[in-house]
């Protein structure tokens, strides 16, 4: 009987050991979880109505129990690099199959999807056509390589003050090439629906009229319509045009892009003083743009960024969290999958109740604490050379029965 309590106590110890020395050979494994041996005793039991002493008979390991604590993040300034700050794990699909990781070292494969080192796909909620997330389905993240699409400008806000005391020019006539012919001058870049660049001038010429003005548009130094009224009150406020709104005609630019329809809100120009001035001049068209980076923020949101200022959510980051995460099914490559111990995934986003925050360009470390692996070891070591020494004890004391005569 103690041969076999005590080989229990060895093959108990032996396995205390080999978790150890698995938690010290991950110390630097991303997203690695340590494990601790969990220890139950064995008992005899006895059929019922026997009344007789129990002696125990040995001791074997429970369990090995996964600790699902914070490991230290540490940022690597790679944007594709994520860690979970906090409870989830990130969403893998491998072939269509569910798992689980906390290791957040992410690049893109041949095709544009995010995959980890062994190629499995991170999983992310869909960007919608309004700028939510569908949060009902999982899909691949896949990274877009494409241009961004142009988009034609259609209207434009200026801000200005036009001199309230200048004189009419002394050119009657006006002609753009003459700077005698109008009072003052300005110009912004406008774009068409390919993207072309181009330029639209606007001269303003002071009228006969008290407070008015006329202001002409050119385009690529080609005339858009006819003469457009600004006619300011007392106080130096703009009254005509009463939404401070000009439409003007279309524009068929050369590059063989559609007509451009530019409005221009005048509503915040003045007339004061002897002064002309531009404060403020913004319009809402853009040219083709550049994939630049990739940038995630606390909450998962993927964005794409283009060389020309537009930025494009390509999903959201979706997180699992478990009833009982030590009841994962560990799979190597410190990935984990779902089991009835577990309890089902439920699937988050990022900041919300039960879920973590994201940090973009940083790794989420090993938690194993080496110093009380060490001191674990040495444990582990003593309690089996204890056990074993139990057994030698134990034969010698058989040896000696045997000897008798």
């Amino acid at each position: 009987m103690s041969f076999g309590i005590a080989l229990s106590g060895i093959n108990a110890a032996q396995s205390d050991l080999n978790v150890t020395a698995n938690n010290i050979a991950n110390s630097n494994t991303t997203g690695f979880k340590q494990s601790r041996s969990e220890f139950a005793e064995l008992f005899a039991v006895s059929p019922q109505g026997v009344s007789q002493t129990q002696n125990g008979a040995g001791v074997k390991i429970s369990s090995v129990a996964q600790q699902f604590t914070q490991g230290n993040i540490e940022a690597t300034n790679n944007s594709l690099d994520l860690a979970i700050s906090g409870q989830g794990f990130f969403i893998l699909s491998d072939a269509g199959d569910s798992a689980y990781t906390r290791a957040g070292s992410f690049q893109t494969d041949g095709a544009g999807y995010v995959v980890n080192p062994e190629g499995q796909r991170l999983q992310v909620y869909p960007a919608t056509t309004g700028g939510a997330f569908n949060t009902t389905s999982l899909a691949d993240l896949r990274l877009v390589t494409g241009d961004s699409a142009p988009s034609a400008t259609t209207t434009a806000d200026i801000t200005f003050n036009l001199p309230s005391n200048i004189s009419p020019p002394s050119v009657a006539v006006f002609d753009p090439a003459n700077a005698n012919s109008y009072n003052n001058s300005t110009s912004m870049t406008v774009y068409d629906s390919l993207g072309a660049v181009h330029t639209a001038s606007m001269y303003f010429v002071k009228t006969a009229t008290a407070n008015t003005w006329d202001t002409r548009l050119y385009i690529d130094g080609t005339a858009v319509g006819g003469a457009q009224t600004l006619q300011y009150s007392s106080s130096g406020a703009i009254v005509v045009p009463v939404s401070g709104r000009i439409t003007f005609p279309t524009y068929t630019p050369t590059t063989g892009a559609t007509g451009l329809d530019l409005t221009v809100n005048y509503s915040t120009t003045t007339q004061y003083g002897d002064a002309f001035g531009v404060s403020a001049v913004s319009q809402d068209g853009f040219t083709t743009g550049r994939l630049i980076g990739i940038s995630v923020d606390a909450t998962g949101v993927v964005q794409a960024r283009f060389t020309n200022g537009r930025s494009l959510s390509l999903g959201q980051v979706a997180i699992a969290n478990f009833a009982n995460p030590q009841g994962l099914q560990s799979l190597g490559n410190t990935n984990w999958s779902e089991t009835f111990g577990s309890g089902q995934a439920l699937h988050g986003q990022a900041g919300n109740s039960g879920f973590g925050l994201i940090q973009a360009g940083s790794l989420e470390q090993s938690n194993v604490n080496i110093t009380a692996q060490l001191v674990n070891m040495i444990t582990a070591q003593r309690n089996f050379q204890a056990n074993a020494q139990m057994i030698s004890t134990e034969n010698q004391i058989t040896q000696t029965i045997i000897n008798i005569r």
